[in-house]
């Protein structure tokens, strides 16, 4: 099979995640949403475990393409200026939750998923790594006493406005709530203050 086809495959998998939840997908649903020959999935993706390990591989590949866009050559933030941080990860944020809101959504889903399948969770373990990692340095970058506590609470506090914003109560935000949410969480974090 194809690159181009596998990420035909894993392309249909998000979108099935996101519309129909877990039960939802199956070999011949993703066939079918991607347009292709009866069996085309389980030519590359045998197994369920299989094409969950596909389907989570892409969407760590597309999120990372939406920080590589939003931090031309990695530098956004790493100059240590507090305020182009705050813009990459409210415009990340924005981007997640309207024109990549399906993308959330199936993270979400293969998230729930990992706590239930033990070679899932390696692999979603493994990806949450590459986010973690870079949060961290930006944390450094800006002038955090710990950035590797600091790095973990803002990706915690990150998620957590996403999740409330897709699956909570809550409302999506707009561009200027985030960038007033991340300013405030960033300068309570960095002053050493409580961030409430």
């Amino acid at each position: 099979m194809s690159n181009q086809r596998v990420t035909r495959v894993a392309d249909a998998a998000i979108e099935i995640l996101a519309e129909r939840g877990m039960r939802g997908l199956t070999h011949r649903a993703v066939d079918e949403a991607a347009g292709l020959p009866s069996g085309s999935t389980s030519n590359h993706a045998r197994t369920r475990a299989a094409l969950l390990g596909l389907t989570l591989a892409r969407l760590t590949e597309l999120e990372r393409v939406v920080f590589a866009e939003l931090m031309p050559e990695g530098d956004a933030g790493r100059s240590g200026d507090l305020g182009d941080l705050v813009e990459t990860l409210a415009q990340v944020m924005h981007r997640a939750l309207n024109r990549d809101r399906h993308v959330t959504i199936a993270r979400y889903e293969l998230a729930l998923e990992a706590t239930r399948r033990p070679e899932l969770r390696e692999v979603y373990d493994l990806t949450s790594r590459g986010f973690r990692e870079p949060a961290v340095a930006l944390l450094a970058a800006v002038g955090s006493a710990d950035p590797v506590r600091h790095g973990r609470q803002a990706v915690a506090f990150f998620e957590g406005i996403l999740f409330d914003s897709v699956v909570g109560a809550g409302a999506a935000p707009s561009i200027d709530d985030l960038r007033a949410a991340f300013t405030e969480f960033l300068r309570g974090v960095l002053s050493g203050a409580p961030s409430a």
